[in-house]
């Protein structure tokens, strides 16, 4: 496979800027973080290993629940927590060291008991979508060992996240 093209790496902060090239493929995503391509994320065929990608993805999520004021910690959300029922991901471009890559967060669909959330990986280095990924998220009350409805005040949070 020929490697693609790659422009000059430059430092983080593009992720956010609407009128750069990579800013402007996460437009439509809230939350957007960014990460670098680390030696250790590549594997032997040169690239970056496809399990990173979920790894990046989750680093998104954990942003996603901090600026939705949603702890980790289920002790401080009287026994709930968020929980992954299912992720997927379309691997798009290959990715490669040393690259920054920025991560955005969006959740298209929201019910009574799930939400989706849809991940989009974009290279600084190629200026290109790399992977889009959906991870389809429950809570889950731990203490009764079952699923529970989205706390009315979580999903409001998600929404006003998203009019932003």
């Amino acid at each position: 496979m020929a490697k693609p093209d790659r422009v000059k790496l430059e430092e983080p902060g593009r992720g956010k800027d609407p009128d750069d090239p990579v800013g402007a493929l996460l437009k439509e995503y809230p939350v957007v973080i960014e990460h670098p391509v680390v030696w250790g994320d590549m594997d032997a065929y040169q690239h970056v290993n496809n399990t990173a990608y979920f790894r990046y993805f989750e680093n998104a999520r954990v942003k996603f629940c901090e600026e939705i004021r949603f702890s980790l910690n289920p002790e401080e959300m009287r026994g709930m927590g968020f929980v992954l029922a299912a992720i997927d991901c379309k691997f798009i471009i290959p990715l490669a060291y040393p690259d920054y890559l920025s991560v955005g967060v969006r959740v298209p669909s929201i019910d009574s008991y799930r939400f989706e959330i849809h991940h989009r990986l974009v290279s600084h280095s190629l200026r290109k979508v790399a992977a889009e990924g959906t991870a389809r998220v429950v809570v889950y009350d731990f203490q009764k060992e079952k699923m529970v409805s989205i706390p009315k005040e979580v999903r409001e949070r998600i929404e006003e996240l998203h009019r932003k």
